[in-house]
């Protein structure tokens, strides 16, 4: 192995190392008061290392951002690979990402606002994702758990509504947030699903 290859790699890992780290007190303290210098004594490195790598606490944000949603997508696509009916991959996106909310501050999503950079990610990222949620969905009309009359250039559109009010109206601040994620995954999903997909949703609770 040449030493660029190897500096490549260890360049490669801190980058990994920084943004785990940074995304865990993001979560757990909210976004503003986590500070770049908490985040190079977390790791034990400078903070000219840090900066070297991110010139902002916004960039590191920025990457964890697209890096746990290229998580997410590589995981569902994953089970679609594996042949698993539609139902079974929403109950196990739900367990993952209830497991995701239960280290996430309501100051989170407050201070995501602040952040023009990666509120442009976010939805740019929900726009990429629509063609295959359209496609989820039209698998879920064939296995014969999404009802076959609805509209669905619409649906998609009613599922970003509901999402928006939640965060407009920070929702996140009044609710528990795991509540909110099984109200809105669990009474949605519901409204579109035939009496087979009904029992199977049922069944996965």
């Amino acid at each position: 192995m040449s030493e660029n290859t190897i500096l490549t790699s260890h360049k490669q890992q801190l980058h990994e190392r920084i943004v785990e780290t940074a995304m865990k007190a993001f979560a757990a303290h909210g976004i503003r008061a986590v500070k770049m210098d908490d985040i190079a004594r977390r790791l034990g490195i400078s903070k000219r290392t840090l900066y070297e790598l991110y010139e902002t606490k916004e960039a590191v944000l920025h990457e964890g951002i697209i890096h746990y949603h290229s998580i997410r997508e590589q995981h569902i696509m994953q089970l679609l690979h594996e042949g698993k009916s539609v139902i079974e991959i929403v109950m196990e996106s739900y367990r993952q990402r209830l497991d995701e909310l239960r280290g996430i501050s309501p100051l989170f999503y407050d201070d995501l606002k602040k952040y023009p950079l990666v509120l442009k990610a976010l939805e740019e990222m929900k726009e990429a994702s629509r063609q295959q949620f359209a496609d989820f969905l039209q698998r879920g009309i064939h296995e014969g758990y999404f009802r076959g009359d609805l509209d669905y250039d619409i649906v998609p559109l009613m599922f970003d509504a509901i999402g928006h009010y939640i965060m407009s109206r920070e929702l996140y601040r009044q609710y528990d947030l795991e509540e909110i994620f099984k109200s809105l995954v669990f009474t949605s999903l519901r409204g579109i699903c035939t009496e087979k997909g009904t029992k199977a949703l049922d069944n996965g609770l």
